[in-house]
């Protein structure tokens, strides 16, 4: 049971293997700007880390001015409560002087740290950027040589394929006998509009001419 179940599982990914490569080999594009999408995501995921290792790099900063600043008010304080003899006073403010030394001498280190780390995660983002861009330009001369290959080969074919000229041929001619028809039947409506016309005007003269005839004969 086990060795059946284990055949049908690699006939399954055989098959989606073949699947896979077939669509490769179909869609090239379209699995190449699905990869660009991809590397576009990733590094808009890095952008979004170094903006978070940048603003923890400005916490970091704020926390160690605030410790150096407390450890100095605290060392005031305590040389004041020296002078006036606060023993009490004079040990609490250089035990928290300590504290907040200790504090912002670690969080300098960390700073530091946080800092050069940014430096190599911005230089890193940017050759992610370029790379990006520079597959993005790829992909535009791709696309320009995709559109000039493909133009060229339907040039071809309307240009060497006998079909094609045949076909427009065909067309071509039958434009011409239809314009040929209708140019017929323009002029012989217009020749028989003329002749009408012509032939009423000479009955008219010829109605006037007798008319004239038959008040001559009478005078």
């Amino acid at each position: 049971m086990a060795n059946l179940l284990t055949k049908i599982k690699d006939l399954i990914i055989a098959d989606l293997n073949e699947t896979r490569q077939h669509k490769e080999k179909q869609n090239p594009n379209e699995l190449l700007n699905k990869y660009l999408r991809q590397c576009e995501q990733e590094t808009e995921k890095v952008g979004k880390l170094v903006e978070r290792q940048s603003s923890l790099k400005d916490e970091f900063t704020r926390e160690y001015h605030q410790a150096t600043e407390r450890a100095e008010k605290r060392k005031h304080q305590a040389e004041i409560a020296s002078k006036a003899g606060e023993t009490e006073l004079y040990q609490f403010a250089t035990a928290e002087q300590q504290q907040y030394a200790e504090r912002a001498q670690r969080l300098n280190a960390s700073l530091a740290q946080v800092t050069e780390q940014l430096s190599e995660l911005v230089r890193k983002h940017e050759e992610m950027k370029q790379k990006v861009k520079d597959m993005q330009l790829r992909r535009m001369e791709l696309m320009g040589r995709e559109n000039v290959t493909r133009a060229n080969l339907k040039i071809n074919q309307v240009s060497e394929s006998n079909s094609y000229s045949d076909q427009f041929s065909s067309k071509f001619k039958d434009i011409e006998n239809y314009l040929e028809r209708l140019e017929h039947k323009v002029n012989h409506s217009f020749f028989h509009s003329t002749i009408d016309a012509r032939m009423e005007q000479l009955e008219k003269e010829m109605e006037k001419q007798e008319d004239n005839a038959v008040k001559l004969s009478k005078e």
